[in-house]
């Protein structure tokens, strides 16, 4: 039997024990089995199946929590939604039993925002830009070399500006923002068979650049030097492998997770855009619970959020490693390079102006979010 045969058997073997313990206990208890790695000891599952059951009688209130992706997937995406369930119910004392409902079972991106706001469930995953809807001037975050780099996002969405400017406008949507997820700033991804590496934005000339629908994100590609090629997310995958498009952009964790390992050649740090994520809750469940209990929901969100910051790294290089057995080949710029891609198209340059005045309201409150996110507060992370 072939090491790939021994895999795809294990990994049969444990979703048809995922479904037997599912089908015994409910899904939340094989989903917790399943993280503790007790699938396939019947006593293991069924203490922490009664585990809990004992959560869920005990606690006051009841929070369903979406994500779109997998369990397992914070090896390489740092999602943390384990930790997060986790960490509610015991910061708010057992009084809150979060039901996870994870690999998208709900929906995504913005068909989840959509069902926290009208209170179908009570919180969900979905990246920052699916509350441009809502609240537009969050799709400040998309303007090229704004806020790309890591720290210069984690700066933004945790400081005191973000906070008086931004949340209040999402909140007004009926959302209440719990944390801001670190994945990692877009890359540039260039199809097998492509050139590579991109060094520089004259590497881009000709290039058919996969863009999802952010009018932002294509003219950055257009100003660049790539020819924007809109492609739907389901359909990207095969337009990579086909030469349709020859290239895309979101950060290494999501590439190694939605399987483009196969079919890329180099991955070059070019740093523009976060490839960010937001936990929200609906606003009105959020404000009708006791007072401890909120407390107890916004410390559980601080301690994730630092626990998201300190796994950024990790995750990064085990999605680098896996991808270099795939072939991948990855690229950092220098410093010089770097300066080439932020001049040719950062937010500096005057085709933004229209963005930054109609996404903030004025160019005042543009400049103290700029400060924002170019001034260190007390939270650190790792940049590529």
């Amino acid at each position: 039997m072939t090491e790939q045969h021994g895999r795809d058997g294990l990994k049969s073997q444990e979703r048809r024990r995922f479904f037997e313990i599912s089908t015994k206990y409910g899904f939340t208890a094989a989903v917790v089995a399943g993280a503790a790695g007790a699938l396939f000891s019947s006593e293991a599952a069924a203490q922490s199946a009664k585990e809990e059951k004992d959560r869920q009688r005990a606690a006051e209130h009841s929070m369903t929590m979406a994500t779109a992706y997998i369990l397992g997937a914070s090896r390489s995406y740092p999602i943390m939604q384990l930790d997060f369930k986790e960490n509610i119910q015991n910061a708010t004392n057992g009084k809150v039993y979060v039901k996870l409902a994870p690999g998208g079972q709900l929906g995504a991106g913005g068909a989840l925002a959509q069902k926290v706001q009208n209170g179908t469930i009570q919180a969900a995953q979905h990246s920052l830009s699916n509350f441009a809807p809502f609240a537009p001037i969050v799709d400040l975050i998309n303007l090229p070399y704004f806020c790309g780099a890591n720290q210069k996002f984690v700066n933004l969405v945790n400081s005191a500006a973000w906070k008086s400017e931004v949340d209040p406008q999402v909140e007004a949507k009926g959302f209440k923002p719990l944390w801001y997820v670190v994945i990692d700033p877009r890359v540039v991804a260039v199809r097998k068979g492509g050139k590579g590496p991109i060094k520089t934005p004259a590497d881009l000339a000709g290039i058919k650049f996969r863009v999802p629908g952010s009018k932002m994100l294509q003219q950055y590609y257009r100003m660049i030097g790539a020819n924007p090629t809109p492609v739907a997310w389901g359909e990207t995958p095969s337009a990579i492998k086909q030469g349709v498009a020859d290239a895309l952009d979101p950060a290494v964790g999501a590439l190694y997770v939605f399987g483009f390992k196969d079919i890329l050649s180099w991955v070059t740090f070019s740093q523009a855009v976060p490839d960010s994520q937001v936990y929200s809750c609906n606003l009105e469940w959020f404000n009708a619970l006791p007072g401890d209990v909120k407390e107890g929901i916004i410390f559980a969100s601080e301690i994730t959020a630092q626990q998201n910051l300190a796994k950024v790294p990790a995750a990064r290089n085990y999605a680098m490693a896996e991808m270099r057995k795939g072939g991948v080949q990855f690229y950092s710029p220098s410093a010089s390079e770097l300066d080439e891609w932020t001049k040719t198209g950062g937010y500096q340059r005057a085709e933004w102006d229209t963005f930054k005045k109609e996404l903030s309201g004025s160019l005042g409150t543009f400049s103290k979010l700029e400060n924002a996110a170019n001034t260190k507060g007390r939270l650190y992370v790792h940049d590529a």
